[in-house]
């Protein structure tokens, strides 16, 4: 699944746990369908981590409208999708905020402007037309158009960490998959999970409790987990509910099939190697981030992130601004509060960029309130 569609409900709703069902899918309105040739918008985002997320409540205050495109299958970014439990502790306002309830919140102060999503789904090319607007158009071949382009792709495109079998990528897409983009892929199918962080423990605790897939297994090279206490000890009574089945002190080492994968070659650390039959194999160890497709795009690059101007936090490439993680500069911080101030101002610049004949007064939301799309 490239374009966010129904079942992506479900797994932003495992980190938001307060919105299920189709009061989320109206409240978020974000379904962009891949039937639409081209999908048109103020402000093309490519990222959706916090700094994304925060620029479209900056644009909408512009009335401007965002698109956000995003390799990883939920909004937020590393704070989803690696410690959303994690706590930050530099965010104004909030003394203490886990890195998950953090993109919750910013993705309700961004409803009322409507933004459309493209998940799952890499940008890989951007091409500037005779009039100077953009079209970025991604892996599966979705066009999206728009005079002006954000990159807030933090520190890049992430790619998942293989574990070293020597045939792992002649099974990839036949059985092995790096991320769970649609729990309902895997209804009625085995599947055996591996890694021991947050991320293998929240799935193999989804995919038992709402019974999709038939059977559930974890494997972990050790004893103990890296995740969450909270998680860790749901796992663990699971598994005494025979829900989960849990193997710790061993590795997947080698996959075995045909057309397909069919079992998996298990090595534990006092048992020895055997075999496990399995429909498929998830092993969640991370993502490694890299700038990826962005580095061929024309901008001017300094130690693997893109320069800017911090008059407005534009690149080389007028119209393409970079913020967040993502840009460097003299005295640069990758802090996700510098973000949001980046953000801020590129908005303020693009607005003047896509009306060249508007003057953009300041009005304060303590004024004006919020007035969504």
């Amino acid at each position: 699944m490239n374009v966010t569609e129904l079942p992506l409900v479900e797994i932003v709703s495992l980190r938001i746990p307060y919105l299920c069902g189709q009061e989320f899918i109206e409240f978020f309105n974000f379904v962009e369908l891949l039937n639409k040739e081209m999908i048109k918008t103020d402000i093309i985002i490519i990222g959706a981590g916090p700094v994304g997320l925060f620029t479209i409540f900056e644009a909408g205050l512009l009335k401007l409208k965002c698109h956000l495109i995003d390799s990883l299958p939920i909004p937020g970014g590393q704070c989803a999708e690696i410690y959303p439990k994690k706590p930050i502790y530099d965010i104004p306002g909030f003394p203490s905020v886990l890195a998950g309830e953090l993109v919750d919140n910013l993705m309700i102060q961004a409803e009322p402007f409507k933004p459309g999503f493209t998940l799952g789904d890499a940008a890989v090319s951007i091409d500037k037309q005779e009039d100077d607007s953009f079209i970025v158009t991604t892996k599966s071949g979705v066009e999206h158009a728009a005079p002006v382009v954000m990159i807030a792709g933090g520190l890049g495109v992430f790619q998942p960490r293989k574990p070293p079998i020597s045939n792992i990528n002649d099974f990839e897409d036949k059985g092995v998959e790096y991320i769970i983009k649609d729990p309902e892929f895997y209804r009625g199918k085995k599947c055996v999970i591996a890694g021991g962080g947050d991320s293998a423990l929240d799935w193999s605790i989804f995919l038992a409790e709402k019974k999709i897939a038939k059977e559930v297994v974890l494997v972990h090279r050790s004893s103990s987990f890296r995740g969450h206490l909270d998680s860790v000890q749901r796992v663990i009574d699971l598994a005494d509910q025979k829900q989960i089945r849990l193997i710790t002190e061993a590795e997947v080492v080698g996959l075995n099939g045909e057309s397909k994968l069919e079992s998996l070659t298990v090595r534990h650390q006092k048992e020895g190697d055997f075999e496990e039959s399995t429909d498929h194999f998830i092993p969640l160890f991370g993502l490694k981030p890299s700038l990826g497709p962005i580095a061929n795009w024309g901008l001017e690059i300094e130690k693997n992130a893109i320069k800017v101007d911090t008059t407005d936090y534009s690149t080389n490439i007028p119209g393409i601004y970079a913020i967040g993680d993502v840009n460097i500069y003299t005295n640069k911080l990758k802090l996700i509060l510098c973000g949001f101030h980046e953000g801020t101002l590129a908005v303020q610049s693009a607005f003047a960029r896509i009306h060249p004949d508007k003057k953009n007064i300041l009005k304060y939301t303590t004024v004006n309130g919020v007035q969504g799309f």
